[in-house]
């Protein structure tokens, strides 16, 4: 018969003593760890830098497209905003004659009292006409002409010559750009706006009449001796294009054979910025549109130009069953 007996208070069973406690091994790391990699840092601040000015001052660039209503003064007053946001100074002017609409699109159609003809009739002073955006300091406005009005005929490519070189002699300096709204067509007021240009920036949408009057404009400048032309693409559509509907922006700079500046999308914000004469790249929080116009005038800054790319979507898979048409 087996009988049990008790073990002393002090004593532990033969097994416990065989076993070691368990430790859970730990690794030091001799190098700090690194989530990104210096050209991952670098990308992500070079937007973080103020981009270098390339080129002579000033930088007098004529924002054309021969069709109207793509977008040439919603570009010019964006562009002109996003550069004064830089922290360069920029003068923009209105060529329009008697159809002005970029003091509308900026908020200052009440504060325009003179223009460039009443300067040249020496009814008053060139700092008096040119108007200073109130929100931004380094921004300047000059329109050409009051609306519904006509030039005299003694008026020209001249002026807007004069204009300029009274712009870098003016005692508050030399500004770093001027940019030119060119009025829509190929007449007298398109000849007048591309006289004094030495850069172009040719604001083009995705369809065939636009891209007509673009491949004619093109002509035209390089016949003037304006040889820097890049191109912005307004208006652009991903859903168009992936429907076959509407032409890439690949296929537009195949057509013109021009350096891309920007790619603008649609966007709605577009026409509520317009009606309240507050321009996108102001608004808070950022459109696609804005951010768009403000990547536009980085590269305008340092001359450089974008890459537009084609990218092929993957094939669908076929099964077994996809000969059924499921």
């Amino acid at each position: 018969m087996l009988t049990l007996k008790p073990l002393p208070a002090n004593t532990k069973p033969s097994f416990l003593n065989s076993l070691t406690p368990f430790r859970p091994k730990t690794q030091t790391l001799t190098k700090p760890f690194k989530p990104h990699s210096n050209l991952a840092i670098q990308s992500v601040l070079q937007w973080n830098r103020k981009p270098e000015l390339a080129g002579q001052t000033p930088r007098v660039v004529v924002i054309t497209s021969g069709k109207g209503g793509v977008g040439k003064t919603t570009t010019t007053a964006n562009v002109g905003l996003s550069l004064a946001r830089l922290g360069f100074s920029v003068v923009s002017i209105d060529a329009d004659v008697g159809l002005r609409n970029l003091d509308l699109l900026l908020g200052l159609e009440n504060r325009v009292n003179y223009t460039l003809v009443e300067v040249m009739n020496g009814d008053c002073r060139l700092d008096q006409a040119l108007v200073r955006d109130k929100r931004w300091s380094n921004f300047e406005l000059l329109c050409i002409s009051k609306p519904r009005s006509k030039l005299p005929l003694g008026f020209g490519g001249k002026a807007l010559v004069w204009l300029v070189e009274s712009l870098k002699s003016r005692q508050e300096g030399c500004p770093d750009f001027i940019l030119i709204d060119c009025p829509a067509g190929i007449d007298a007021g398109f000849i007048t706006a591309i006289t004094s240009a030495n850069e172009a920036v040719l604001v083009t949408t995705p369809d065939i009449t636009s891209l007509r009057d673009a491949d004619r404009v093109v002509g035209l400048l390089e016949c003037d001796g304006i040889r820097d032309i890049k191109m912005i693409v307004n208006r652009v559509r991903t859903d168009m294009i992936k429907g076959e509907d509407m032409m890439s922006v690949l296929d537009v700079q195949e057509m013109l054979g021009l350096a891309l500046l920007g790619v603008i999308p649609e966007d709605t914000e577009v026409i509520r910025s317009t009606n309240r004469g507050y321009p996108l790249v102001l608004n808070k929080p950022p459109t696609l549109a804005g951010l768009a116009f403000e990547q536009a005038a980085w590269r305008l800054v340092e001359q450089d130009s974008m890459k537009a790319v084609m990218v092929e979507e993957e094939p669908k898979k076929r099964g077994f069953f996809s000969f059924f048409g499921v």
